[in-house]
């Protein structure tokens, strides 16, 4: 067993790309080596700018043999009279390099056949290694990727080493003029010094003392510990950002913490503003006090230990008060526009060709709200605000901050609204109507970003549906599942009981007057792509598939109830008792959909011919009056229960009768019987979905 080492050197690589190709180089290696029969252990990825290395422990010298029955000709065509193997026989034996007399008979449903036991010997894996490591290294996946000089290679950048190391030994690739090695290579500016490695065991602690921190987890901890005693240094602590802390430990080697400072004139900036021009321009960390105020400080990590920390200090300041002038002038160029000038201006914004302006989607978003607002108990108390929010949720988008900090959207039109003397509700709104930001995210907390968000959503699945932008599983690029599973979490969180269908008609409503579409299809389209968006949020709960698919099988309402109704589905499933009342109420289904939809819409007493359709008459009257209070009010589980209590009534009716019975009448009556039961449980379930 030894030690394979990989590593790949480059120029350097963007900090983005580094650990998606660390993770599929990884993978790869071990399914290739798995494909082909070499045993191997633990992997670990190590990455820089500069490199990109996996490294697997205990990998076995060869291959693997197997042994294997290979089937040759009947056995009747093998043999002649007199016993002796004919050509067909012969062949065989010669194709799998097995004397004649080794070969064996082997008994099937077809016949006799000749079988020859095939071992396979195992090649080194030196060997293997040279032909499937260049289809691995190659394959890596990259956003973008580029060639160079006059070589055939496409990578993410220039490749200038290749390390291959099985234990002590080299194996040796080439791609294109590139042959491995056992050399890499230190620090670019501090030990730029070709290396040469004679153990794959070595690797990290020979670069550690060439000043490249190759582990991504020693590096990002020495760049958490550098940014934090800075931070102490300066009076305050790192505003803490784990997106931005994984970015920098992948931009450098060998991380070293410089603290600068900027004027305190440009704490009139709106913190975001300052954070993000920190952030998203320089990498900088930024630094505030004990209340979480900014401090006029950042952070920067240097690549190199410099001779003159304070030159490289003040070059960062210099680089900074720079970014921050510039992002001065377009605030205070901002503040000097109207909200009511901007959202004219989104006239001449694009959403999408078939589906107008910015502006007209706007609008649509305008409506929508109105309609929700609407259809809210309390929806008077906050429509104000709604129509307020919803008419400037977009007029940040052609503001000069938002231009030069895209990620600002939303947040600069809370921070222009207050400043234009818009209520906090609706400002508030303003910036929470983009929310969840992405999946898993945070979801909008006021009721009018609630109602905002959800019209915006909305709005952009149905017009996406109108014009046939629908998601494949190859392609979502309006991210309307994302879009979907928002809408259907904000519905939830905020406990929105309006039906799913009547704001998918109102919103279809809107297009249906401007676009050529069948809005019957559109809206089932639709409501069938957010009900799959359902299942899958549900099974994330982690309900039962079954269950799941049998309410939303009946119910496409109120999203609240839906999820109240999986639930006490769920636990009733749970029950001891549970299988053979669904079977009884499977059974019930089953029959009134293979029946005439015109048989059964009454029931007459006096038809009843056992005392069987009479009980379960009587129990349907009584359960009814429970069920329908325990809807009223919500208690769902309640509900399923009143109507569990039905199933020895109905075992017994089943027992008792014939349903399709050959008297006319008497079959319509019990059908119709049937149908009762069924009414009771079909607004909260259907059993034919439940697994028994």
């Amino acid at each position: 067993m030894k030690t394979l080492l990989i590593e790949i050197g480059t120029e350097e690589i963007p900090a983005g790309y580094i650990q998606p190709a660390l993770d599929a180089f990884s993978a790869n290696i071990v399914k290739k080596l798995s494909d082909n029969r070499i045993a191997c252990g633990t992997e670990k990825t190590y990455g820089t700018p500069r490199r990109l290395t996996v490294s697997l422990s205990d990998v076995a010298n060869k291959q693997a043999s197997v042994t294997s029955d290979v089937m040759g000709p009947p056995t009747k065509i093998s043999f002649d009279e007199t016993g002796q193997p004919t050509v067909a026989a012969q062949k065989f034996a010669e194709k799998v390099g097995v004397a004649v007399g080794r070969l064996t008979q082997q008994e099937t449903p077809k016949g006799s056949y000749l079988c020859a036991k095939v071992t396979e010997r195992g090649q080194a894996t030196k060997t293997i290694l040279k032909q499937i490591l260049p289809q691995v290294i190659l394959s890596l996946p990259f956003p973008k990727t580029m060639r160079w000089s006059d070589m055939s290679l496409s990578f993410a950048r220039p490749v200038i080493s290749l390390l291959v190391l099985l234990g002590k030994e080299v194996v040796t690739i080439q791609l294109d003029r590139l042959k491995s090695g056992r050399w890499t290579y230190g620090h670019s500016t501090m030990s730029p010094k070709k290396i040469t490695l004679k153990d794959p065991l070595e690797y990290v602690d020979i670069l550690r003392s060439a000043q490249v921190i190759v582990d991504f987890e020693e590096r990002k901890q020495r760049v958490s510990e550098q940014i934090a005693e800075a931070a102490q240094a300066a009076g305050g602590s790192v505003l803490v950002d784990p997106e931005l802390l994984d970015t920098v430990t992948n931009l450098v080697e060998y991380p070293v913490a410089v603290v600068g400072s900027f004027e305190k004139s440009f704490l009139e900036l709106p913190k975001e503003i300052l954070i993000t021009s920190m952030r998203e321009h320089q990498k900088y960390f930024a630094v505030v006090d004990s209340k979480g105020d900014l401090m006029p400080y950042f952070i920067a990590i240097n690549n190199t230990c410099p001779k003159d920390l304070g030159l490289v200090q003040k070059g960062h300041e210099r680089v900074l008060r720079a970014r921050l002038e510039d992002a001065r002038f377009f605030y205070r160029s901002d503040l000097k526009e109207t909200m009511d000038a901007w959202q004219q201006k989104l006239h001449g914004v694009l959403f999408q060709a078939k589906l107008g302006s910015v502006y007209e989607k706007v609008e649509r978003i305008g409506t929508l709200s109105n309609f929700l607002v609407q259809h809210l108990p309390t929806g008077s108390e906050i429509s104000a605000h709604v129509s307020q929010a919803a008419t400037y949720c977009k007029a940040d988008l052609v503001s000069q901050v938002v231009g030069e900090f895209p990620k600002l959207q939303g947040i600069m039109g809370r921070v222009y609204a207050t400043a234009a003397g818009m209520s906090d509700e609706a400002a508030t709104a303003i910036e929470e109507h983009y929310r969840p930001l992405y999946s898993g995210g945070t979801l909008p907390e006021t009721r009018t970003g609630a109602i905002v968000a959800l019209a915006d959503k909305i709005d952009s699945i149905c017009g996406c549906f109108y014009i046939g932008l629908i998601p494949t599983g190859a392609a979502d690029p309006y991210a309307l599942r994302r879009q979907g599973i928002g809408a259907l979490q904000i519905m939830l969180q905020h406990q929105l009981m309006i039906p799913l269908r009547n704001i998918i008609d109102a919103s279809a409503a809107v297009f249906s007057e401007k676009l050529e579409a069948s809005s019957p299809d559109t809206v089932e389209s639709v409501l069938t792509f957010l009900k799959n968006r359902m299942a899958h949020l549900l099974a994330e709960d982690g309900f039962s598939k079954d269950v799941v698919a049998a309410v939303l099988n009946t119910s496409d309402d109120q999203i609240p109830h839906i999820w109240k109704k999986v639930a006490a589905l769920e636990a009733l499933k749970n029950r001891p008792d549970f299988e053979p009342l669904a079977i009884a109420f499977k059974r019930v289904v089953n029959i009134i959909r293979k029946a005439d939809p015109t048989e059964g819409q009454t029931v007459a007493e006096n038809l009843f011919e056992d005392a069987s359709e009479s009980a379960l008459f009587t129990a349907y009257h009584q359960v009814k009056k429970a069920v329908e209070e325990a809807l009223e009010q919500g208690q769902f589980e309640s509900a399923l229960l009143a109507v569990a209590s039905l199933r020895k009534a109905v075992d017994a009716f089943f027992d008792g009768v014939l349903v399709m019975s050959e008297n006319h009448q008497i079959r319509k009556n019990r059908l119709g019987l049937l149908r009762c039961i069924a009414s009771l449980f079909g607004d909260l379930a259907d059993f034919s979905k439940i697994s028994t």
